[in-house]
């Protein structure tokens, strides 16, 4: 296979027993990403529990608490791989109080599928999971109306599902929105057509995913090089050699390329770029590479390295959707970092603008408090400058992690607006 083909990351969410897992599992089998280990595997758990077929959710939930409840309670990650792409996989909860787990699995997704069952149609928790994949601006929602089967396969039921969920829509800031009616369990409309379903003139779940445009998702136009770390070796073979390692967050570089260092604002000319496979004249997010400047300058980790024109905004105040994830409470008068590409400062929160309703979709004021999974708009201040763009524009630079000074807990998660 091909080693140049690109990577869809997508996660999956839905209510409970919507069969998420169930849906994973098939498409994993049915594409023959399975190996035969794993499947002997699976088939003797099956046979164990009594079951006439396979547990295709075995493919997915590894947890032992899950496998016990029959839920999924972490983000589960799957790799796998067809003739045209790459995937990432993101199993994330179907539970409420899981939503900073999905909040993980879809932060940097590039699509979200989003499971209905047939039965219920458009339910609270299908709206919760839209709700937060138009918060985390993901381009690609793919709504399954899954367990077909269950329904007799009724064209009428589907269209209903569809009207519904684009009435609510509607309100949402989603870009590309794809209905696909399936039975994971029966593998319908899944990898292959299915003979059930003539009525569906769609494609397959598969052939979709495989054929979403993901390239316009990917910043090449803003140069964004967060310095990881500065290498210097100086040997017999090679003198007074310096160069700043790092992974591009977006943008494309080249030799001769002027660039601008932030936040010092000092200028100098690329003169030569290393990728994983050696020398490069250029390179483009999300590459990881170093590279060698024509000036001595003062640079360590945490700068960054701009175009000249087009440079990150260095903030050290703003606001920003912020996701808490620790059992924790937040503490207004607690210490807390901040994370932003390679660069730490000291973190206050401010103020609390409002607090996300996740049942009413609705926002609440005048709340002072934070609790596990609760979203919220706070407005931040930090010690020193960091270097951002929009989460919109820009995911890798519009987003950080809040850490817990003292425990070195990772409490929350953020997207600056």
């Amino acid at each position: 296979m091909s080693g140049t083909k690109d990577i869809l990351r997508f996660t999956t969410a839905g209510s409970v027993d919507d069969g998420k897992s169930t849906l994973i599992g098939r498409l994993l089998l049915d594409s023959k990403n399975i190996t035969l280990d794993q499947l002997e595997h699976v088939q003797r758990i099956s046979e164990r529990k009594g079951m006439e077929g396979i547990d295709l959710s075995l493919f997915t939930d590894g947890l032992k608490d899950e496998r016990a409840q029959g839920i999924t309670i972490d983000v589960a990650y799957r790799y796998f791989q067809t003739e045209k792409r790459k995937f990432i996989i993101a199993d994330t909860p179907g539970h409420l109080q899981y939503t900073r787990n999905m909040v993980t699995g879809a932060s940097t997704a590039n699509a979200a599928v989003i499971l209905v069952d047939a039965r219920k149609g458009v339910v609270e928790q299908t709206k919760r999971h839209s709700f937060i994949a138009s918060l985390l601006h993901i381009q690609h929602l793919i709504v399954c109306v899954n367990k077909m089967d269950l329904v007799d396969f009724d064209q009428t039921c589907f269209e209903n599902i569809v009207a519904s969920f684009r009435d609510f829509a509607a309100k949402l800031d989603i870009v590309d929105v794809q209905f696909i009616p399936v039975s994971a369990l029966k593998g319908d409309q899944v990898v292959e057509r299915s003979a059930n379903m003539s009525w569906y003139q769609g494609s397959t779940l598969l052939h979709t995913l495989e054929n979403l445009s993901v390239a316009n998702d990917v910043n090449q136009i803003d140069l964004r090089f967060p310095v990881q770390h500065a290498i210097r070796v100086d040997s017999e073979n090679m003198r007074d050699y310096r160069a700043y390692a790092g992974q591009l967050s977006s943008g494309i570089i080249r030799v001769g390329d002027e660039v601008l260092v932030m936040p010092s604002a000092s200028k100098s000319v690329v003169k030569s770029i290393q990728a994983m496979n050696g020398p490069v004249t250029e390179a483009f997010a999300p590459q990881s590479i170093s590279i060698e400047l024509s000036d001595d300058l003062d640079i360590s980790r945490g700068d960054m390295i701009v175009k000249p024109m087009n440079q990150a905004e260095p903030l050290t105040q703003f606001s920003a959707i912020l996701c808490w994830m620790s059992n924790k409470p937040f503490v207004a008068a607690k210490k807390y970092l901040i994370r932003h590409t390679t660069r730490e400062a000291k973190l206050r929160i401010k103020s609390i603008q409002y607090v996300y309703d996740l049942n009413a979709l609705k926002r609440m004021e005048g709340i002072q408090e934070l609790a596990m999974n609760d979203i919220a708009r706070v407005d931040v201040h930090v010690s020193a400058p960091i270097f951002v763009d929009s989460f919109r524009r820009n995911k890798s630079t519009g987003s950080f992690i809040v850490i817990d000074e003292q425990t070195n807990e990772t409490v929350a998660a953020g997207m600056i607006f």
